[in-house]
């Protein structure tokens, strides 16, 4: 199988991860709204162009995810872990503004111990200016 473009291994919580990056507005509403499974070793990183308290939703979700915001320097400031597909409409919001979002597959914080601080390591992080 052909790896998914826009992808490359990163490391986060001491695992590594091959990365999505969504960095359009149209790729950021879509997500992972139409998967059906999440790879362990998989994630989506929404790149956005400010610091700010993004929200997210399980709009045509099919998976539980766990969701990470991350500071411009790729720090974990706040989690939503086990995040149910159920949730649709609720909209879930940092208590700190953020410039990246990951989406794992659910229980992703738990069995690898992430928290508040964990670091993103990317070699490069994206920019958008959009």
């Amino acid at each position: 199988v052909p790896p998914v473009p826009k992808e490359q291994a990163e490391e986060f919580g001491g695992v590594s991860l091959r990365l999505e990056y969504a960095t359009t507005p149209e790729a950021r509403e879509h997500g992972l709204g139409d998967r059906t499974e999440i790879p362990e070793d998989y994630g989506m990183l929404f790149v956005f162009p400010i610091d700010d308290y993004y929200g997210f939703w399980m709009k045509d979700a099919m998976a539980p995810i766990d969701i990470f915001w991350l500071d411009a320097q790729g720090q974990t400031v706040f989690i939503m872990a086990d995040v149910a597909t159920s949730t649709y409409p609720d909209v879930f919001y940092p208590t700190t503004p953020a410039r990246y979002v990951l989406e794992t597959a659910a229980d992703f914080a738990r069995e690898h111990n992430i928290t508040i601080g964990t670091p993103l390591l990317l070699k490069n992080f994206p920019s958008v200016s959009e």
